[in-house]
């Protein structure tokens, strides 16, 4: 039975865990803060920072294959996405927002790979900075959650 107190697959321990991340460059500052509560936590859930590898890409539409690209290896547990996509005055909001989500759960359900999508996607700048921090520890925690269910499962 998985986690019946807490709808979860049990504790969160990385500790035998190993996790990639992609994180995308463009919003930088909002996604440097996306990574490092991100990395913070997956460091307080036991992962070890030796099984935790980084891999920048310009933005989220870059996103998808690098993600593609770390499954493929068979060497990660789990993989996170990072990125910030803030609405503009055209419709590539919308192509970026709904191709960067498409292709990180295709990436996901073609490789049986748990992947936290942790692309924000907001209104403004203000929006973004005000979920920095909470989606990038919620992305680690998703990120093990998802690591240890889907071992279970197998």
């Amino acid at each position: 039975m998985f986690g019946a107190d807490k709808g979860t697959s049990g504790p969160l321990d990385g500790r035998k865990l190993s996790i990639g991340i992609v994180q995308a460059r463009f919003n930088e500052g909002i996604t440097n803060a996306l990574y490092e509560a991100c990395h913070a936590e997956l460091l307080a859930l036991g992962v070890q920072e030796k099984n935790i590898k980084r891999v920048t890409v310009p933005g989220a539409l870059e996103v998808p294959v690098v993600l593609q690209a770390m499954a493929e290896q068979d060497e990660y547990d789990a993989l996170i996405a990072l990125g910030c996509i803030i609405r503009g005055e055209t419709y590539h909001f919308e192509l970026v927002s709904n191709e960067s989500g498409a292709g990180v759960t295709r990436v996901s359900l073609d490789t049986h790979t748990p992947i936290a999508n942790a692309i924000l996607t907001t209104e403004n700048v203000s929006q973004a900075v005000a979920r920095q921090e909470e989606k990038g520890r919620d992305a680690a925690r998703v990120a093990i959650e998802m690591a240890h269910l889907l071992e279970q499962l197998a």
